[in-house]
């Protein structure tokens, strides 16, 4: 099996490290752990005390690429030997005043602009809440008037994310825009789709991402796709399964309406499923960014890709996994020719921890990722200690 070379999966890896993400991975597979750990963690940052060495001794060094520019870059460049491309994000989450919303746009401009320092960075990635107050995104999305003032401030937020849009074109950096909860998502949309109707008039730059999860995107990437063809326009979708489960079924509960997610894990991959099988039915037109760790997914492309012929390194096909996981799929599909693409988070420790909390609780939902990471990583120690003698 292509996913089953651990020398290649784990070749960047010393025996040091390897050890130390399975026992990583052993904790954040223990779901009481983690959700004790994230409440302490949350307190901790309430409080301000120093629990940044924990962090960075442990979750920081197997998920972010490092505290700073330099050192991100330094880990690019030893991607890129293994030709595994690369996209960077500040992860830190800024404050949602209008100084934390300017400053999320210097950083994601200053992340950009690394792209100038190495060959191996194709993407960028923002979320649109980062550049404004969530209250009006949920607002435009309910379709409710926005008062003078607030007119004023959303036309600052559209202005931060066309500066992002300008900057991307300028440097030939293409920008996916991340998807977000679904009751101020159809704004995200509306404006995921004006960027692209105005700068993929001949090539993919915009990605919208659709979570599959949710029973409307089909349907939606369906019209998506008809609308650009109508307006002539490409599209570029990073297609992904879904990240806040708990918190849109908690509340729909809530709000005593039906939810808007899939009424099972197997429902979900149907829809994915056809998802990807209709943006890869348009490949020509509409650009596929495959967010997933998920093995059999990645294999229906792989599949579909050698039935119909299509050239491994295709432009509007690309494979993606996180930083510090699934680097059986990551560095097996680059060896053999695939676009391949990790997310490299990066940033001061105290300022990233929020995500560190979100990824070691993502991977405790995750249904069989943990096991297979922890029976690779085995099996790879095992092979070494093998080999040595």
């Amino acid at each position: 099996m292509l996913f089953d070379n651990t020398q290649k999966a784990y070749h960047l890896k010393s025996d040091k490290q390897l050890q130390k993400a399975y026992y990583l991975f052993q904790l954040i597979s223990n779901q009481t752990l983690v959700s004790l750990g994230s409440w302490f963690a949350k307190i901790a940052l309430k409080l301000k005390l120093p629990v940044a060495p924990i962090f960075k001794a442990t979750v920081f060094s197997q998920f972010c690429a490092g505290l700073n520019k330099e050192e991100s870059l330094s880990l690019v460049e030893k991607l890129k030997a293994y030709r595994i491309q690369s996209y960077l994000h500040f992860a830190a989450e800024e404050s949602k005043t209008e100084q934390g919303m300017d400053l999320s746009l210097e950083n994601t401009l200053e992340t950009l602009s690394f792209s100038k320092e190495s060959s191996s960075l194709p993407f960028s990635v923002f979320k649109a809440t980062a550049f404004g107050p969530i209250s009006l995104f949920k607002k435009k999305s309910a379709k409710r008037a926005f008062t003078t003032i607030e007119k004023e401030t959303w036309g600052r937020v559209l202005k931060r994310i066309h500066k992002c849009c300008e900057t991307a074109k300028e440097l030939n950096v293409n920008l996916l825009i991340d998807a977000e909860e679904s009751w101020f998502q159809d704004a995200i949309d509306e404006i995921a789709e004006d960027l692209m109707e105005k700068y993929n008039k001949k090539t993919p730059l915009i990605y919208t991402t659709l979570q599959m999860y949710r029973k409307d995107r089909l349907d939606y990437l369906k019209k998506l796709q008809d609308k650009a063809t109508k307006k002539g326009f490409k599209i570029g979708i990073k297609l992904v399964r879904g990240a806040y489960i708990e918190k849109e079924n908690s509340r729909a509960i809530q709000s005593g309406v039906s939810s808007p997610i899939c009424d099972s894990k197997q429902l979900t991959d149907i829809n994915f499923n056809a998802g990807l099988d209709f943006i890869l039915e348009h490949h020509e037109e509409c650009s596929l960014f495959l967010g997933s760790h998920n093995e059999s997914s990645v294999q229906r492309v792989i599949d579909w890709m050698t039935k119909n012929k299509i050239e491994k390194d295709h432009p509007h096909i690309w494979f993606s996994q996180l930083l510090g996981m699934a680097d059986h799929i990551s560095f097996n599909l680059a060896s053999e020719g695939y676009r391949v693409v990790k997310y490299l988070p990066y940033g001061p420790v105290e300022e990233v921890i929020p995500y560190l909390i979100r990824r070691a609780e993502e991977n405790t939902s995750v249904s069989g990722q943990t096991p297979r990471e922890l029976s690779l990583i085995q099996k790879e120690l095992k092979r070494r200690k093998t080999s040595a003698f």
